[in-house]
């Protein structure tokens, strides 16, 4: 038996966005029961599993994967809770996780630590043996919910009787797999944050201008690197007639950004940066795309969540480093680099409140059901949508 879902998961509030914001920093996971007093939605679990301390479900998640063995991988995304990540098998961004699962050939079950759009990618690239799970069918991505279908293809058909041909839609990984098919089946490609500037020269060698979906600071940050004016960019408004934009506009602009944001990055401010260079002159600023373009101007280097791994792995001992992304993964790099000087910009910690709703419990819960021959929160692309998604993939993958 499996509870396999289709559809997209619940879009994220602004209450829930700052749910788990706190101004100390400890982010050690509580009984469910005490977590789920937070002004979010999580999916209901029995209660046994609301009521089991951090160690019993430790000690439940240990035995269940012992026992599981080779049928089972497990995938930690960087942002997710310590507590999650020592179980991963694989942890990193969203694409290496879901290669790597897709290389585990003997795994029947792929059980994905992130968030829902990351599962949708892995059931695309896994094999027809092989089911995806999400432990908690409310983590989904305020981003993506940003950019719905529906609206970006209109949008699209918008801007290509604008403008004729010569358009090139991308889109970041971070989107549904409906966005991701949308630009497949129009000669359209995704791309990474690592990868945006080299998918972005692709895209220009094929035609005039690019449609990029849905974060416009990623795309706007993009586009400067690869020596668009910003003047040369516009945004496009899915509350607004025709994205708020002239034809002329569109016909006059190179990057036509879509209107989304991630709420982690977007809380980062310039003003924090100078308070990190007044508490340390000799301070390396390093954040992640998704920030605004005035704080990755104010930054010492941009970069993917990986390229900042690599920063402070890279950085000499007694290197101080202020990081501008997901403070889960800030603090355990801190952790990991004990003879450097490692922190987050922003004083207040706000974890990513939907990888923050994979609780162990949930871990434990879908773990328990494989072993009983239950599959819950299977997460499954239905064969057109992964078929044109999987081609704007591949197309990535040729990028060099």
């Amino acid at each position: 038996m499996a509870t396999v879902i289709k559809e997209q998961a619940l879009p994220i509030t602004e209450i829930e966005h700052s749910a788990f914001c706190r101004t100390d920093e400890s982010l050690a996971s509580k009984a469910l029961a005490e977590e789920i007093k937070a002004n979010i939605r999580w999916q209901r679990l029995p209660p046994d599993y609301m009521a089991m301390s951090p160690e019993e479900l430790s000690g439940r998640i240990s035995g269940a994967k012992a026992k599981l063995g080779k049928r089972l991988v497990i995938l930690g995304h960087h942002y997710q809770r310590d507590e999650i990540i020592r179980f991963a098998d694989f942890r990193g961004d969203s694409f290496m996780l879901s290669q790597n699962a897709a290389r585990q050939k003997e795994a029947e079950f792929i059980v994905f630590c992130g968030v829902h759009f990351m599962a949708e990618t892995a059931d695309i690239l896994s094999g027809p043996h092989q089911k995806v799970i999400l432990p908690n069918i409310t983590a989904g991505c305020s981003m993506a919910d940003m950019a719905p279908s529906d609206d970006v293809a209109d949008a699209w058909e918008e801007i290509i009787e604008a403008t004729g041909e010569g358009v090139i839609p991308i889109t970041y990984m971070n989107s549904t797999a409906a966005i991701k098919a949308l630009c497949g089946e129009n000669g359209g490609i995704v791309c990474t944050s690592s990868n945006a500037a080299a998918v972005f020269r692709w895209a220009f060698e094929r035609g005039d201008r690019v449609f990029f979906i849905p974060d416009q600071h990623l795309g706007r940050n993009t586009g400067v690197k690869v020596g668009i004016p910003l003047d040369r960019m516009v945004v496009w408004s899915r509350f607004r007639p025709s994205g708020g934009l002239s034809p002329h506009q569109l016909r006059d602009c190179q990057v036509i950004l879509w209107q989304g944001h991630c709420a982690v990055h977007t809380r980062f401010k310039v003003s924090q940066i100078e308070e990190a260079r007044r508490r340390y002159p000799n301070v390396q600023v390093v954040v992640h795309p998704e920030c605004t373009r005035e704080v990755v101007a104010a930054a010492d280097m941009d970069g993917s969540t990986e390229f900042i791994v690599r920063a402070v792995r890279e950085a000499p001992g007694g290197s101080v480093l202020a990081i501008g992304t997901e403070i889960s993964l800030v603090n355990r790099l801190a952790k990991e680099h004990p003879d450097k000087t490692v922190f987050c910009l922003d004083p207040v910690v706000c974890p990513c409140s939907t990888m923050y709703r994979i609780h162990p419990a949930y871990l434990a819960w879908v773990l328990d059901g494989l072993l009983e021959g239950r599959v819950v929160n299977q997460i499954t692309v239905d064969e057109a949508t992964a078929r044109h998604a999987r081609v704007a993939l591949e197309r990535m993958l040729s990028v060099r």
